[in-house]
């Protein structure tokens, strides 16, 4: 990690919701899905917030060497969004506690807010993550 990552370090990042970013998308093979609503899925919104915090936080790491993991997620999801509406998330870094990095996060479609809450994530090395995680595979073949 650099020393430019520090508390209070705030972002924005925008993403127009593609209809396979919908319920229907997010677990295709499981039929219950198929009949939901096409709005932004709540998985996907999961994931958009943790791209938005990588992308804020890389610069301040020895990418890709380094890199955070999703450790943590306490986030509301308010509102539904069509497939068409451009998602604005903003962040901020709350806490930087040795690798540790806590954002506060809330995201509106243009029309509502859609979520808010805070987001956790670990800085790691990626080598060795990928070692650890290859080590369980063997383990469970």
């Amino acid at each position: 990690m650099k020393n430019s990552l520090k508390p209070g370090l705030t972002f924005e990042f925008q993403y127009k919701i593609p209809e396979d970013k919908t319920v229907p998308y997010l677990f295709p093979d499981i039929p219950e899905g198929q009949v939901m609503p096409k709005v932004f899925a709540s998985g996907f919104m999961v994931g958009l917030f943790e791209f938005a915090c990588i992308r804020a936080v890389n610069p301040h790491l020895d990418w890709p060497e380094e890199q955070t993991v999703g450790i943590g997620f306490n986030l509301n999801h308010s509102a539904a969004t069509p497939p068409g509406f451009t998602v604005t998330v903003k962040g901020k870094l709350e806490k930087l506690e040795g690798k540790k990095l806590t954002f506060s996060i809330e995201a509106d479609d243009g029309v509502d807010k859609i979520s808010k809450g805070t987001h956790e994530r670990f800085v790691v090395n990626a080598e060795k993550f990928n070692a650890a995680v290859a080590g369980k595979t063997e383990k469970y073949s």
